[in-house]
C-alpha cells in the first residue's frame, strides 16, 4: 500500500518552484542586460548590506551584497523598476559605482535574513559574527605596541564565549593597522599556530595559539573574503574591506595549503602607506631635480626596478599625483588595483577573461590616454607595445624586475626590443630598494668597524667625485630595541634610489649587447648616486645602519674586482631553533 507523505510532497514542490524563479532570473537577465547571480552560494558583506536600510531593501526587493572600495554590488529582481532605479540613483550620488545583478526571490530572502546579525551584540546561526568596523576603532584605540594586541588576543583566547573569534580577527585587524604592519601572517605547524606581522619589511612573531582557535579564525576570514569553506588543498585568493575612521582600508587575503594546514596572509592596503609626495621618499635632492623634470617631458617611458616589496608602486603613484591634473587622461593597468587614485582611469589585469597587460595597453591607447601606467613588463608583446606607446606621444610609467637600474636594458633587449627602438624610447631608467630607518629613541652609536672601513673608504671616495658631501665617518649608528620601535631597533622606511638616463655615451654602449657594468660604466659621468652610495649616504647621517644596508645592497658590486670586502655574518637562525 502506498502512502501519501504530504510533507515530502510540499518540499518537492518548493524546490521545483525554486528551481524554475532560478531559471526564470536568468532568463530575465539576459533580456535585460544584466548579470545573473545566486546568492545561495555567496557570503553577504556585512557593510555592504548596511548601505541599504533593511526597509527600503524589502520595498524595492533588492540588497547590496558585497562591496570593494566605492565599488557596490546590487542584488534586485527588477532592475528598470521606478524605486530600484531611484535608491540606484542615490547611491551613485554617495559616489558608490554599482555592478548589478538579477536574482530570484529567494537570493532575496537569504540577504535579508542577514539583517538580523548587524548588531554585532546577537550570534548567528553559524556562531560566528561579522568584522565590525566600530569594534576595530575601539581596539586602534588600546594598542599600541606589539604587547598590547598579544594581550587583548590572549585574554579573548582564554574565554569560551562563541563570538571570541570576531574579537580576536578585529584585534588582529586593529594590531596590524596601529603598527603600520603590510602583512599579517598566521601560520599553522605541528601542535601551535603562529601569528606573525611584516613590520618594516621584516617579519615579526607576535604570538602563538591553538589550532582550535585558528579553525575557527580561518573559516571567519575565508567569509569575510568571499574564499570557499571546502576548498583546502588549493590556493585561494580574496579581498574584503573595513572602514576605519571614513577611510576604507582594503584586506587582501591569500591562503595556501600546508602540511599542518592553510597558511594564510592578510596584506593590509592602507591608502596612507602610499600618500607620500615624492619629496618625501628619500630621494637625493639633485636626483629628485632630475625626477620632476623627466616626469614633466609629455612622452617617452621611465621604468623602476627592484625586487618584489622594493617600493617600486609607492614611486609610480607619487609620479602619477604628481602629473596627474584635469587637462590630462590618465590609464592605469594594474595586477590588482591595490590602491584608488582619485581622477585616474584605474584597470585591472584579468588573464582568465583575457585582460593581460598586452591586451590593456592595446584597449588603453583607443582611449586618447595622455599618461599610462602598466604595473609590470612581463613578456615580449607588453614590452613591445608600451615601448612604441612611449615613442607616439605618450608618458609611460612601468616597472621591471632587475637587479639595479642599468639591468633593464639587457631585459628589455631579451625580450626582444630592438636596441635602436629602446634607446629612443627611455627617457629613465630607476632602481630602488628601501631600507628600515633606526629608531631615534634607542639607536647606539659605535666606531666604524675597523674590518669595513678599506672598503666603505674607496667608496666614499666615488661619492666625493660625484660632489656628494660625506657627514661624518668615524661612526655609524646600529640598532638597539625599545617600546617605541616593538624591540626591533627601527621603526619606519626610507628609499634609496639610482637612475641611468639615456645620453649618447649610454646609447652606444646600449647598441653594442652589454653587460650591467659597462652600462654603468658608460653612465659614471651622469654623476649620479648608485644604490650603494646613497646608502652609505644615509648611514653616515645616522638615518638607518650599516648592517640594514648590507642586508639590501651588494656594497662589493662597488669596489674593485679584485678586492676581498669583509662580508656581513649570516645569522644562525637561532628564531628557528
Amino acid at each position: 500500500m502506498v502512502q501519501f507523505d504530504e510533507d515530502k510532497q510540499n518540499r518537492n514542490l518548493k524546490e521545483l518552484l525554486e528551481e524554475e524563479e532560478e531559471q526564470s532570473a536568468k532568463i530575465l537577465s539576459q533580456k535585460y542586460g544584466v548579470k545573473y547571480v545566486d546568492l545561495s552560494g555567496i557570503p553577504i558583506n556585512s557593510d555592504a548590506l548596511r548601505i541599504i536600510p533593511e526597509a527600503e531593501a524589502r520595498a524595492r526587493e533588492m540588497a547590496a551584497f558585497k562591496i570593494v572600495g566605492k565599488k557596490l554590488f546590487v542584488a534586485v529582481r527588477a532592475p528598470n523598476k521606478d524605486s530600484v532605479v531611484e535608491m540606484l540613483d542615490k547611491l551613485k550620488e554617495k559616489d558608490y559605482t554599482i555592478e548589478l545583478y538579477m536574482v530570484a526571490r529567494q537570493s532575496l530572502e537569504k540577504a535579508w535574513e542577514r539583517y538580523k546579525d548587524l548588531s554585532f551584540a546577537m550570534e548567528t546561526k553559524a556562531g560566528t559574527l561579522d568584522i565590525s568596523n566600530n569594534e576595530i576603532e575601539d581596539f586602534l584605540k588600546k594598542v599600541n605596541t606589539l604587547a598590547d594586541i598579544e594581550s587583548l588576543i590572549n585574554e579573548k583566547v582564554d574565554t569560551n564565549k562563541v563570538y571570541r573569534i570576531s574579537k580576536i580577527l578585529a584585534i588582529v585587524i586593529a594590531g596590524g593597522i596601529s603598527t603600520e604592519a603590510s602583512d599579517i601572517h598566521i601560520e599553522p605547524e605541528e601542535k601551535i599556530v603562529r601569528l606573525r606581522y611584516r613590520l618594516d619589511g621584516s617579519l615579526v612573531e607576535l604570538l602563538q595559539f591553538d589550532k582550535e582557535t585558528y579553525q575557527l579564525l580561518i573559516s571567519r576570514i575565508k567569509l569575510l573574503s568571499g574564499l570557499k569553506l571546502n576548498i583546502k588543498d588549493n590556493s585561494q585568493d580574496g579581498r574584503f574591506s573595513v572602514k576605519i575612521y571614513n577611510e576604507n582600508i582594503e584586506i587582501r587575503t591569500s591562503t595556501l595549503p600546508g602540511a599542518f594546514g592553510e597558511s594564510v596572509v592578510l596584506r593590509i592596503l592602507n591608502p596612507k602607506s602610499i600618500q607620500f609626495p615624492l619629496k618625501d621618499l628619500g630621494i637625493p635632492p639633485r636626483l629628485l631635480e632630475l625626477f620632476v623634470r623627466e616626469i614633466s617631458k609629455p612622452n617617452g617611458m621611465i621604468l623602476t626596478t627592484g625586487p618584489t616589496g622594493s617600493g617600486k608602486t609607492t614611486t609610480l603613484y607619487a609620479f602619477l599625483r604628481r602629473v596627474h591634473n584635469s587637462e590630462i587622461k590618465v590609464v592605469t593597468i594594474e595586477d590588482p588595483v591595490e590602491y584608488h587614485l582619485e581622477g585616474i582611469v584605474q584597470t585591472q589585469v584579468e588573464a582568465e577573461k583575457g585582460y593581460t597587460f598586452a591586451a590593456g595597453l592595446r584597449s588603453t591607447l583607443r582611449q586618447d590616454p595622455d599618461v599610462i601606467m602598466v604595473g609590470e613588463i612581463r613578456d615580449n608583446e607588453t614590452a613591445e607595445i608600451a615601448v612604441h606607446a612611449a615613442l607616439t606621444g605618450h608618458l609611460v610609467f612601468s616597472t621591471l624586475h632587475t637587479n639595479n637600474a642599468a639591468g633593464a636594458f639587457p631585459r628589455l633587449i631579451d625580450l626582444g626590443v630592438n636596441p635602436k627602438i629602446l634607446v629612443s624610447a627611455i627617457n629613465l631608467a630607476i632602481a630602488q630598494r628601501l631600507l628600515r630607518r633606526l629608531c631615534l629613541k634607542c639607536r647606539k652609536q659605535i666606531p666604524t668597524p675597523a674590518d669595513k672601513k678599506p672598503a666603505l673608504e674607496i667608496i666614499w671616495q666615488k661619492l666625493e667625485k660625484k660632489g656628494a658631501k660625506v657627514s661624518q665617518k668615524d661612526f655609524v649608528y646600529e640598532a638597539v630595541g625599545c617600546p617605541e620601535c616593538n624591540k626591533t631597533g627601527y621603526k619606519g622606511r626610507i628609499g634609496i634610489y639610482e637612475a641611468i638616463l639615456i645620453d649618447r655615451s649610454v646609447e652606444e654602449a646600449i647598441q653594442n649587447n652589454p653587460s650591467e657594468r659597462e652600462i654603468v660604466a658608460a653612465a659614471d659621468p651622469q654623476n649620479i648616486l648608485s644604490l650603494a652610495q646613497d646608502g652609505l649616504l644615509k648611514v653616515a647621517d645616522g638615518v638607518t645602519s650599516l648592517a640594514e644596508l648590507e642586508s639590501i645592497v651588494d656594497l662589493s658590486f662597488e669596489l674593485p674586482e679584485n678586492f676581498e670586502y669583509s662580508a656581513p655574518e649570516i645569522r644562525d637562525g637561532e628564531d628557528m631553533k
